[in-house]
């Protein structure tokens, strides 16, 4: 989904070199060849078509330079756009699973004898429910552009975090996974942990090659707590950076969460912190 059109590379360099050139390449031909300007002329028309080159070089770079300040902005805002597509499907189907339960536990109590209050409370706690899901659902389709339905698939827990590791393994890199007691974490905070260990694993494997990683995860009072540092580049491993854009769609995930992110040099290496405050409460 792209609100804004890609930067365009455009320049009038060429076409102001060419106007140029057809001007000295008049004036030559308009030079008579007796008299003082035979000689000056010449050196005139030399010494301009040299700074106008020189001076097309010089634009052309500068041209070639903002494009792609224009560019990396615009993929930065691309990738938190992104980044908050996603976190609205993930949205959708955390607060939707939960409604369909009430929807349907309230739904349940149908057959059973209870005072006609409470059958009536819970007509209204149904009702309520699955109009909320319907709402969520209109929501999340104005969010998504038309032609973008990725395919549906169930919201990462913290499960998933030993096969995110297992999979930065196959690739090389010696990991060591470290999770404490975490309490209940609401799903969330589990999906942003997921997300920041794989991106956190990504940048490594590109920056660094197959190094040392250690993922730690445990919980520092209300917050939720995830590292990911690795040793540094291995011997002769030449980086392979991204574009760069990972890190800011995952710190717009963190900080829509009231957290925040750290991405740190420490002792030769890479350390990536994301910190989300987390009572456990929606889990």
């Amino acid at each position: 989904m792209n609100v804004l059109p890609r930067p365009a590379l455009r320049s009038r360099v060429w076409p102001a070199v060419a106007v140029l050139a057809a001007v000295l390449a008049i004036t030559l031909c308009t030079t008579g060849a007796e008299g003082p300007l035979s000689v000056v002329m010449p050196a005139v028309i030399a010494g301009t078509a040299v700074a106008a080159a020189i001076w097309a070089v010089w634009r052309r770079r500068a041209d070639r330079a903002d494009y792609e300040a224009r560019l990396t902005a615009w993929a930065a805002s691309e990738a938190v756009l992104a980044e908050r597509m996603r976190i609205a499907r993930d949205l959708h189907d955390i607060v939707s699973h939960g409604l369909g339960l009430i929807t349907v536990r309230a739904a349940a109590t149908r057959h059973l004898a209870k005072p006609p209050e409470i059958e009536a409370a819970l007509a209204d706690i149904e009702e309520a429910g699955r109009h909320a899901t319907g709402e969520l659902r209109r929501m999340l389709a104005v969010l998504r552009a038309p032609d973008a339905s990725p395919p549906r698939a169930p919201v990462e827990g913290l499960d998933a975090v030993p096969d995110i590791v297992r999979g930065a393994e196959v690739a090389g890199m010696r990991t060591l996974l470290e999770t404490d007691d975490l309490g209940a974490v609401s799903r969330g905070v589990q999906v942003a942990v997921c997300q920041t260990v794989r991106e956190a694993l990504s940048n490594a494997a590109r920056h660094a090659g197959p190094t040392r990683v250690r993922v730690h995860l445990y919980r520092d009072g209300p917050a939720v707590v995830v590292t990911v540092a690795d040793g540094g580049p291995v011997d002769g491993w030449r980086a392979t950076p991204g574009a760069g854009h990972g890190l800011a769609g995952l710190r717009e995930r963190v900080t829509s969460l009231g957290g925040t992110l750290l991405a740190e040099r420490v002792e030769g290496g890479f350390r990536v912190t994301a910190r989300i405050p987390d009572d456990g409460s929606a889990a």
